[in-house]
């Protein structure tokens, strides 16, 4: 029984596969920030007129760190009283549940394909 060689892959391929990694990675990480679908909040909900660190319900450990890092409670308002947007859409829920379900039976079926070329290469048809 002969053993099995898988074929072999160029050195500009294997550059060229992790390169397109790499820009896919970048990608699915970065372009839902820079297209504001993910992320902080964008506004805040209930601006305090005059902030001082009591009235942003900050303590004097919290007030002192925040000072150490170069802020203000003018400049930190924002900060602190930004608050995640956990609403969600039922449609984009269902869109990503169908495309996560298509990418797991493609994968399946890729690999179906594949298992049998291997098997048919190793022990015939």
């Amino acid at each position: 029984m002969a053993h099995y060689q898988p074929p072999k892959q160029g050195k500009a391929s294997q550059l060229f596969d992790v390169v397109v990694l790499v820009v896919l990675t970048v990608g699915a990480l970065f372009v839902p920030l820079w297209m504001g679908m993910a992320g902080a909040a964008k506004s805040v909900s209930t601006p305090v007129a005059n902030p001082t660190w009591e009235a942003l319900g900050q303590n004097e450990a919290q007030s002192a760190k925040y000072e150490a890092l170069g802020y203000t409670p003018e400049t930190a308002h924002d900060l602190i009283l930004a608050r995640f947007d956990y609403s969600f859409s039922v449609t984009a829920l269902l869109t990503m549940i169908a495309v996560i379900l298509l990418y797991y039976f493609l994968i399946l079926r890729f690999s179906e394909v594949e298992y049998r070329e291997v098997i048919s290469e190793k022990f015939g048809e």
